[in-house]
């Protein structure tokens, strides 16, 4: 042990330190005064007993350090977390190998929710694998299940072949919305496989989840939003595109739907959607810098 012997030995008939002698009063002082409080007080309050009832220069952390030690607590007692197993509801189909040859093989979702003064705005996209490209997305006041099912709806619209999309997988997280029988049986009409990760588990959905990140910080934490309005025209412009004169429809559930109370500000003009940013000109590392709709033409003219 690198210990002398003469240093071994001394240390066993040494008589105990001045620090050791207190700390072992003090430990009988802390059981008493706790034990006198019916085992209720916590460090601070036997400290405060000590030092205001008792007349002992104590601080609070050797106290805590004392009772941790010894073993008496104050309450509430910390809870212990009881971990419930996670139940198995759809399979996951993609293991977290996103990679992916073609188009309409994979589709990845996720929600995400961000405050305005007027009350939070949660926004729900579907996202090619392969070419990380927006495929659907839909906005609404509230967090339910119909959002996610808008979204992928309008994946199906733009991406399906009469409404069909053989073979694809749909993966998410086991959120309440993509576990739910509307969204599921959405998607398997459709034909899509549902896929889910496993639960509390954001790297099995981790390209939906740096999709949100990336908005995160290039675009909602910029500023603070006055109205659901205000951010889900912002979200709307990011995502498809169009000048600050463009609208977007909120009274239809395949795109957005904001709750009641704030001014509907009319109808997208349909030129609008022929420019988006992220899909059209954000440049991706993942896509040799190119963008998502860059990247996929591309690739079809490659191929």
């Amino acid at each position: 042990m690198g210990v002398p012997r003469c240093g071994f030995y001394d240390a066993r008939t040494r008589p105990p330190s001045a620090r050791a002698i207190r700390q072992a009063w003090l430990t009988d002082q802390i059981t008493a005064v706790h034990g006198a409080s019916r085992h209720t007080y916590g460090a601070p309050r036997v400290r405060a007993e000590l030092v205001h009832g008792r007349g002992v220069t104590v601080s609070r952390k050797v106290v805590a350090l004392l009772m941790r030690q010894a073993g008496p607590a104050g309450l509430p007692l910390r809870r212990k977390v009881k971990r419930v197993p996670a139940g198995v509801t759809v399979t996951d189909l993609v293991k977290r190998d996103l990679r992916r040859g073609g188009p309409n093989q994979l589709w990845v979702t996720d929600v995400t929710e961000h405050p305005t003064r007027a009350g939070k705005v949660y926004c729900c996209v579907v996202l090619d694998a392969s070419f990380r490209r927006v495929v659907g997305w839909a906005i609404d006041s509230r967090q339910r299940a119909d959002l996610a099912t808008a979204a992928l709806g309008m994946a199906i619209d733009t991406r399906g072949i009469t409404g069909q999309v053989p073979d694809g997988i749909i993966h998410a997280d086991h959120g309440t919305q993509f576990i739910s029988w509307i969204f599921t049986e959405r998607a398997r009409k459709a034909g899509l496989l549902p896929s889910l990760g496993t639960v509390g588990d954001p790297y099995d959905n981790a390209m939906a989840e740096a999709f949100w990140a990336r908005l995160q910080t290039e675009l909602l934490d910029r500023q603070r939003w006055r109205t659901r309005i205000e951010l889900a025209s912002a979200i709307f412009e990011c995502i498809e595109g169009g000048s600050s004169s463009s609208k977007i429809v909120l009274d239809l559930p395949a795109r957005a739907r904001i709750g009641r109370g704030e001014q509907d500000p009319g109808q997208l003009d349909a030129a609008a959607l022929a420019t988006g940013f992220d899909n059209r000109r954000r440049r991706h590392s993942a896509l040799d810098w190119m963008s998502p709709i860059l990247f996929e033409t591309t690739t079809h003219r490659r191929a």
